[in-house]
């Protein structure tokens, strides 16, 4: 019992948690403020409040419990208009809930506007210093020589390139770089990769970074050429920054094509096998037609791009290394590398990415294009990514069928399951299981759709 005690603080929300409670009597103090609703837990139980200084409106689960009694002289409480019915308490008035909702508007909107305008204020800066930056940088870059180094005929001179570095032609950003589509005067379209400014990496070994990404892209694309493989056409270099100019892929990457560009592309089985066929084709260049097998160690669909016709082309080797057989073949010590969702279990143990992290890699996205699904997604339950929500499906013709989708015809499906089964075979756990890209090529080559 702590009646008659002087008590004058508010009722605390923690009573709610005395489930023992047989009699809790405050009454005769001095309490102030509301009664918290989570008196509401307590009712079966016996509690006292007359006789305080409590105000505000009375919890409606107390006034349906029929507990009005035990807050009895309390002049600041009050009942609503719908149980105006109980006498011994006053109606509370319309001032006090505009009062509590002007409150509520001053405690929560005022901060909110300061927030809102201090980030409007942070954008106005960031993008007048971007303005400035990008003027100052153009500028500065006309007067610059850059060190080009050229890996096909190419019928423009740098200064072009220079003058299209805008914002206006940014189709998009990665890591390294933002992309630009450049039109040249000759009406020839191309892609520029512009790395980072260098002036923002203070530290040597960032810069030293930087020029070894530039350095291992050219090492690597100025070796290639195959019709699947993205066209590297040079790389201008200078003290300040660094460009790489590709030929354009007017269709951008088979991620927009599969998730962010519905309808852009018609992508019927016929245009999808074409797409796995051809990656395959490049990564099994890249692993068995050259004198050293080079692994890109990043593939993922935003790293296939795809042309007019949407002939595929593997693009983005700024993480790619040409294998050096130290005494163990078909392997590389590699500094961190690749894509959440896409990145083959042992690289996680081993930080060593083969040949067989790429077709890994490759599964992933031939399940992406057969399916339309992302590699991660909530849908797939918790821990679980397309690779095992894909292996739950090909055991059962109802799990087939919600696997390939309303999109894909029925004519084709024996096919597109074959495929699906291909995939599965890529990313396998363990990579001594995973067939090779050249057989995976073969496998492809007998499932080519009839389309006459």
């Amino acid at each position: 019992m702590l009646q008659g005690n002087m008590l004058n603080s508010s009722i605390p929300n923690s009573l709610s948690m005395l489930k023992s409670l047989i009699v809790l009597d405050l009454s005769n103090n001095m309490l102030t403020g509301n009664v918290p609703k989570s008196l509401s837990v307590l009712l079966p139980y016996s509690f006292n409040f007359s006789n305080n200084h409590l105000s505000g409106p009375i919890p409606p689960s107390l006034i349906k419990g029929r507990r009005l009694d035990s807050l009895l002289g309390n002049p600041g409480l009050c009942v609503p208009v719908s149980v105006s019915s109980y006498q011994n308490f006053p109606i509370c008035s319309q001032t006090y809930y505009h009062k509590k909702r002007l409150y509520l508007i001053l405690v929560i909107g005022i901060p909110l506007v300061i927030i809102i305008l201090g980030a409007l204020l942070f954008v106005i800066l960031k993008h007048s210093k971007e303005r400035f930056t990008e003027h100052d940088e153009t500028m500065s870059s006309s007067l610059i020589s850059y060190d080009v180094k050229s890996f096909h005929k190419t019928c423009f001179d740098q200064q072009e390139i220079i003058e299209g570095i805008i914002d206006d032609n940014i189709v998009g950003r990665g890591g390294s770089g933002a992309v630009y589509r450049i039109e040249l005067r000759s009406g020839e379209v191309v892609a520029v990769k512009k790395l980072w400014n260098k002036r923002e990496y203070s530290a040597s070994e960032n810069r030293l970074l930087l020029d070894k990404e530039l350095g291992a892209e050219a090492e690597t694309l100025g070796l290639i050429r195959h019709r699947n493989i993205v066209k590297l056409y040079c790389i201008l270099s200078s003290p300040i920054s660094s460009m790489i100019v590709y030929e354009y892929m007017p269709n951008g990457s088979l991620w927009d094509a599969l998730h962010t560009q519905s309808g852009r592309i018609d992508l019927n089985w016929p245009t999808r096998y074409r797409i796995a066929l051809g990656v395959a084709q490049g990564l099994a260049y890249l692993h068995h037609g050259l004198s050293q097998p080079i692994v890109h160690r990043d593939i993922k669909s935003a790293n296939i791009l795809l042309d007019d016709e949407c002939e595929p082309k593997v693009a983005d080797f700024g993480l790619a290394k040409v294998l050096q057989y130290g005494g163990r073949k078909d392997s590389t010590t590699t500094i961190v590398a690749g894509t959440f969702g896409y990145l083959d279990p042992e690289y996680a143990y081993s930080s060593k990415a083969t040949t067989k992290s790429d077709v890994y890699s490759f599964g992933v996205v031939l399940m992406e294009l057969v399916t339309g699904r992302k590699p991660v997604e909530e849908d797939f339950g918790e821990g679980n990514n397309i690779i095992d929500w894909v292996g739950t499906k090909l055991n059962n013709d109802e799990g087939i069928i919600e696997a390939l989708g309303v999109r894909l015809p029925a004519s084709f499906r024996d096919d597109i399951v074959q495929v699906l089964r291909i995939a599965a075979r890529c990313t396998l756990k363990n990579p001594a299981l995973r067939p090779t890209m050249k057989l995976v090529v073969k496998m492809l080559n007998k499932l080519e759709p009839c389309t006459a």
